[in-house]
């Protein structure tokens, strides 16, 4: 799978997301990314504040262990997660 790396602790996602969803949920695979809708618009970081709470949620670990690296503007964006035990493949489950 290309839309996720492990190294030690640390776990980098690559997102496709499509803000103003109906609900928040994952929606699969979008070419290299993992595609999530989110039930929050695209103002003012609103959903950049979901989409970090909805992993942290998924993975288990304080939102402080999610962090956006790249794509705060960007619907492609990459994300660190430090901290958790699940697998990134449980999600497509």
């Amino acid at each position: 799978m290309s839309w996720f790396r492990q190294e030690g602790e640390s776990l980098t996602l690559t997102l496709h997301i499509q803000p103003g969803a109906k609900k928040t949920e994952i929606a699969g695979l979008h070419g290299d990314a993992l595609k999530i809708r989110l039930a929050a618009p695209p103002v003012e970081g609103q959903a950049n504040s979901r989409l970090i709470a909805y992993l942290a949620e998924k993975f288990g670990v304080p939102q402080r262990n999610v962090i956006l690296k790249h794509g705060e503007t960007s619907r492609r964006k990459v994300l660190v997660i430090t901290g958790s035990s699940v697998a990134p493949g449980s999600l497509l489950a």
